[in-house]
């Protein structure tokens, strides 16, 4: 946030650079009086002018100013409000309001800065105010724009450039957010945050020496960071160095035991190297401690399948589906809140779902593959809590859904789960195949590919089921790599200068 004593001391300058007459000996005392940090002095001065010229915008902007210092934010808006009512172009007025605007991160600064920008289009702070609060509003691509435009101005503020480099690689251009974080880093060098963010950008760029210089300085003794650790972890895997990156990563477990994605990338490394039995082991100790975790039963399922023990991954697949399954069913009511706007519960619409208000949507929406989708899957659910086999309205659900709309890979994926449990692996396989043919990262189809095929009895489906554990064992290992991005980006509010 702004330092208020900054933005007086922005304000005033563009007062005295405003005036196109000479100052009047009232103003030039107040300007005074702030300059020496007499504030309540020039607050009286200015109140008592006012009594005598009170439409004078200058002495209004004063007023602002010595209120926006002592921290009366709402009465300093009032006052240059105030200003601008009577001189709307004047800029210490326009400024001054900016600055109490963008403190609060209030859309209502955007005309503002453009109004400042049309008058002035090099002035680099107010862009950067406004790529700010563009970046806040998620508008990267205008965002950027400006910060190209204020690339003096944001040299020395942490903040804006983490947001640049923020918006970078929100727009599919890390290359260029790596220069941004880096130039954060040596800014900020007793910080760990810009460095962290900084390696994964040269992680995800396949630049793991690079990596690596920034990370080795992190990794002390007493690193309590399971994330930095997992980082450099993956980092010393991708350059060869596989006992440091096993080391580093049973840290982090101990560390951090209820994290599944430091497990999943200890299967990942296992794997890597054939080591599936120590993979398994670490797998059953995650379970112990993060029981009913999918993620942790897929990847178990993998190693198991490693070892041709395709019984065991089986069942392993199975119970990483029932439980993924029944976890992700709010997600999916979630994609259908539109139909819900007549239920009671508005805000939580996944608790209002059931079978009964599923089917008196149908009758309202018949055409919609989402609904039918849901229906099937809540059937489906209740069958398996039941011990029912599934019945013939899911199957039926399930089956006009993709034929409503063919990319649906949900409802594929419930139709291969379906036909599976009745025996029908055929069917279950076509289901697979063309759910992958839409979505070829389906993980669920994969692993209901590799079960069907392995009981279907086909001819050389063990060389394509090995083919097809290596593939899901490859999607396992990039979802983890997403998860480290998606942790990227630890904000730190940061001081901002004014606007100059």
């Amino acid at each position: 946030m702004f330092h208020s004593r900054c933005i007086a001391l922005f304000v005033l300058g563009a007062a005295l650079a405003a005036q196109a007459q000479p100052a009047q000996t009232s103003i030039a005392s107040i300007e005074s009086l702030i300059r020496s940090q007499h504030y309540d002095l020039a607050l009286q001065a200015a109140l008592s002018a006012l009594l005598k010229t009170p439409n004078d915008f200058r002495l209004w902007t004063l007023e602002g100013i010595v209120l926006s210092i002592k921290g009366s934010s709402h009465d300093a808006m009032g006052a240059f409000q105030k200003a601008l009512s009577l001189s709307p172009n004047y800029p210490a007025a326009l400024k001054g309001e900016v600055q109490l605007l963008y403190q609060s991160r209030d859309k209502r600064a955007i005309p503002l800065l453009e109004r400042i920008l049309k008058a002035d289009p090099n002035d680099e702070t107010a862009h950067e105010m406004l790529a700010n609060i563009e970046e806040k509003q998620g508008n990267c691509e205008a965002a950027i724009d400006h910060f190209l435009l204020s690339t003096e101005a944001i040299r020395t503020h942490p903040g804006s450039l983490e947001a640049y480099g923020n918006c970078l690689v929100q727009t599919k251009e890390p290359q260029k957010a790596i220069p941004i974080f880096e130039q954060l880093a040596a800014l900020i060098p007793g910080s760990t945050y810009p460095k962290y963010d900084l390696a994964v950008l040269l992680v995800e760029a396949k630049q793991n020496d690079a990596a690596l210089k920034v990370l080795e300085p992190l990794l002390t003794p007493d690193q309590a960071d399971p994330d930095i650790l997992s980082l450099a972890s993956q980092a010393y895997e991708a350059v060869g160095n596989t006992p440091q990156a096993v080391s580093l990563l049973h840290q982090a477990i101990v560390l951090n035991t209820a994290n599944a994605d430091y497990y999943v990338a200890f299967a990942a490394l296992c794997l890597d190297h054939d080591s599936f039995q120590v993979g398994i082991d670490m797998m059953n100790a995650g379970l112990f401690r993060i029981p009913g975790n999918p993620s942790l039963y897929i990847s178990r399922g993998l190693l198991y399948g490693q070892l041709a023990e395709f019984d065991k991954a089986e069942a392993d697949f199975n119970t990483a589906e029932r439980l993924d399954g029944k976890q992700s069913i709010s997600l999916y009511a979630k994609d259908i809140v539109e139909f819900q706007r007549d239920m009671s519960d508005k805000t939580h619409p996944d608790k209002a779902l059931s079978i009964s208000e599923i089917r008196a949507q149908l009758r309202a929406h018949p055409d919609s593959a989402l609904l039918h989708f849901l229906f099937a899957k809540l059937l489906v659910n209740e069958d398996s809590d039941t011990g029912i086999k599934v019945t013939d309205e899911a199957m039926n659900s399930a089956l006009l859904a993709v034929k409503i709309q063919p990319d649906l890979v949900q409802a594929r994926d419930l139709l291969a789960s379906m036909y599976m449990s009745y025996g029908k692996y055929g069917l279950a396989i076509e289901q697979c195949r063309l759910a992958l043919q839409y979505a070829p990262s389906d993980r669920t189809a994969l692993y209901h590919l590799i079960i069907a095929l392995r009981r279907s009895g086909q001819s050389g489906e063990r060389d394509e089921i090995e083919k097809l554990v290596k593939r899901l064992s490859d999607l396992q290992q990039s979802g983890l790599q997403q998860e480290t991005a998606r942790k990227r980006f630890k904000f730190v509010e940061q001081p901002s200068a004014p606007v100059q």
